[in-house]
């Protein structure tokens, strides 16, 4: 198996043919629909650097943050059929209809290029990937290190799960050891069932961008999820900016039991972009509406706001907007019908 470079293949041949063929693909470039970019907003630059360097010592813990063991809870069936386990940033393994679905898998150390430099986890993930129960499919959303994880994919080569990715993200993962055969690219609103079992999975729009290193920028496309059994609809945001589409996302996919979004890692300056904890909330109520998991926050620091600062404001918002929260710590599963209140976990860390 070909180990490949970390940052990843280049699509060719049908592969690029049908990403030419995409109507958000343009110039050699996939496109937001809203015409946003994928930089810093103007005038902000300056600033948003001398905020980066002048640091802050909240955007870490100040210690290991609690996980927990699922495997006791993974060995039992699904009582309520859904049943999710958020295992740090935005990687949470879904049970759904018998079936698992695990979404962008990240257990590398770092989320960058590099061995040695570059954003690293606060703490270990609460299992090993050789502790995964077997997986019926796994989600990439996008080509972001913190999203698509090298040494991860060499892992998972390795078992026969399939991939559904968004187009031209399947040139890493071929570049990277996993055969064509268990890559499915999908441009927004198309749709794939798994070879086993009634489950589908449709791509969805997203605001954000793409890319690995230089000269590769929004070269591939980046998505939201849907991931549907006969029961029950899971929303995933991936990374994204607050858009209007969620609107049409409701009309055409909802309503969903389960919605994932990004809270993490945002700012002013990238805000049309990544969510964050408000937006998150106005994105809820475009989509209908269902428990909330909150996903991209507590792992890296990727931002500039405190490590904690997400889950603060998302909580006191909650409260207020009567929303019904799922925010447990990495690695505890919780099947959503049955979950009542939030645990503020993290804040044990800080009075430490």
């Amino acid at each position: 198996m070909s180990k490949g470079s970390v940052f990843g293949g280049k699509a060719q041949g049908l592969r690029l043919e049908r990403m030419s063929a995409s109507p958000l693909f343009r110039d050699g470039f996939f496109r937001n629909t809203t015409g946003v970019g994928s930089g810093l907003k103007p005038g902000t630059t300056f600033s948003t650097m001398g905020e980066y360097f002048r640091g802050g010592d909240d955007r870490k813990p100040p210690g290991l943050l609690p996980t927990e063991s699922p495997l006791e809870t993974w060995a039992r069936p699904v009582d309520t059929g859904l049943r999710a386990t958020w295992l740090g940033h935005s990687t949470v393994l879904l049970e759904l209809g018998g079936l698992r679905v695990l979404t962008d898998p990240v257990w590398g150390e770092r989320v960058s290029p590099s061995s040695f430099l570059g954003p690293k986890r606060f703490q270990p993930m609460p299992v090993t990937l050789a502790q995964l129960p077997p997986l019926d499919a796994v989600i990439v959303s996008h080509d972001h290190y913190d999203h698509l994880d090298h040494p991860t994919i060499l892992e998972l080569a390795r078992t026969p799960v399939p991939f559904y990715t968004s187009l031209g993200v399947g040139a890493h993962l071929e570049a990277w050891g996993i055969p064509p055969e268990r890559i499915t690219e999908l441009d927004w609103w198309e749709s794939a069932t798994l070879p086993r079992g009634e489950l589908r999975i449709t791509a969805a729009p997203s605001q954000h961008f793409s890319g690995r290193g230089l000269g590769d920028r929004n070269r591939t496309l980046w998505s939201s999820f849907v991931v549907e059994s006969p029961r029950h609809k899971v929303f995933f945001s991936g990374d994204t900016g607050l858009t209007a589409e969620y609107a049409e996302i409701r009309q055409r996919l909802g309503p969903f039991d389960l919605v994932m979004l990004e809270v993490g890692a945002y700012h002013p300056a990238w805000g049309d972009i990544h969510l964050g904890p408000e937006n998150a909330l106005e994105a809820l109520k475009l989509l209908g509406g269902g428990a909330l998991l909150p996903v991209h926050w507590g792992t890296f620091n990727l931002a500039l706001h405190a490590w904690d600062e997400p889950a603060e404001t998302l909580v006191r918002l909650g409260a207020e907007q009567g929303v019904r929260l799922v925010m447990p710590r990495a690695g505890a599963p919780v099947e959503p019908s049955r979950t009542e209140g939030v645990d503020p976990w993290w804040r044990a860390v800080r009075r430490r």
